[in-house]
């Protein structure tokens, strides 16, 4: 597995990732509902994902050979925007590897923080690297969670 920097050719097969993450493992978020579930993958266009290649974001991918295991990305404030993993590679330890990378990138931009909002899916996730919950759980397209979440970065996430 190799993680890298997105190009906009990665723009398809990274959406795909990214929708089949949230239609087939976040279901305790849209809990199956058509129409979060339209909302939530309504931005998740190879258009979009292109447009999120920018020099305030760091858009990494995590693949291996040809496909693309997992997306993540993070802004120049530290602020991770998203973490999407294959069903196919769901806990085989990509997703931790891709986390690292865009805490690293954070640290490489000068923040001590790293902020983001855990889908119910992911707390556990996240809870287990080191981050905190700061405040109740908001909701993003109508699901049940979005809980704020943060981690201090140390010299060892450089």
């Amino acid at each position: 597995m190799k993680i890298r920097d997105a190009v906009p050719d990665d723009a398809p097969a990274a959406c795909q990732v990214m929708r089949r993450s949230i239609a087939e493992l976040c279901t305790a978020d849209h809990n199956n509902d058509a129409t979060i579930l339209q909302k939530w993958l309504s931005n998740k266009t190879p258009e979009i994902f292109k447009s999120w290649i920018k020099p305030d974001n760091s858009l990494l991918v995590a693949v291996d050979g040809d496909s693309i295991l997992v997306v993540g990305c993070v802004t120049s404030a530290g602020r991770i925007t998203l973490n999407f993993v294959s069903p196919d590679a769901r806990f085989r330890g990509v997703s931790s590897a891709l986390l690292t990378a865009l805490e690293h990138r954070a640290v490489e931009r000068g923040n001590e923080h790293c902020t983001l909002e855990s889908t119910e899916t992911a707390r556990r996730f996240y809870l287990a690297r080191g981050y905190c919950e700061d405040g109740p759980a908001g909701g993003k397209f109508g699901t049940a969670g979005a809980y704020p979440m943060s981690k201090r970065l140390t010299a060892q996430d450089s």
